[in-house]
């Protein structure tokens, strides 16, 4: 009967050890599926809102921004990997992808403290219309398939 016991558990433990190595090597997504934004707001809905408020909806509007922006070339929405898109899925394209990962959460980070930090002091009025102009901006990232 022990022997069944401990053959079982190895065999399991195979197994569990096997699928987690396919995930290490599964395509990634190129846009997280983490990155987006609750709602759009107009301009009286703004007005009304704290400073406070509006300092939150700024930098998350700057981290979906920097997340999306410089892949749109290749995907618009959460989801796309490179198998998707035709991109061999080499240790050499998964790394570059993990590194400019990386680079992008570094940067969002760091910029988001420097915000928190200088961003208080702007003017209540500046914080709508960028919050407007960044939402006008994912807006017309939905439209950009129309452009080819």
């Amino acid at each position: 009967m022990k022997i069944k016991i401990t053959l079982l558990s190895v065999c399991f433990f195979l197994i569990a050890a096997s699928s987690f190595a396919q995930k290490k090597n599964a395509p990634k997504s190129i846009i997280s599926k983490n990155i987006g934004i609750k709602k759009y707001h107009d301009s009286e809905e703004l007005n009304r809102m704290q400073k406070g408020q509006l300092l939150q909806l700024y930098t998350e509007r700057i981290e979906v921004l920097t997340n999306i922006l410089p892949y749109i070339a290749f995907a618009t929405k959460p989801g796309i990997t490179m198998s998707t898109l035709g991109i061999p899925n080499s240790n050499e394209n998964r790394k570059a992808l993990d590194n400019q990962i990386e680079n992008t959460e570094n940067y969002v980070k760091n910029t988001i403290e420097f915000q928190n930090v200088i961003l208080p002091y702007s003017d209540t009025g500046n914080l709508v219309a960028a919050v407007l102009f960044y939402e006008e901006i994912m807006k017309s990232i939905h439209t950009y398939g129309e452009f080819h």
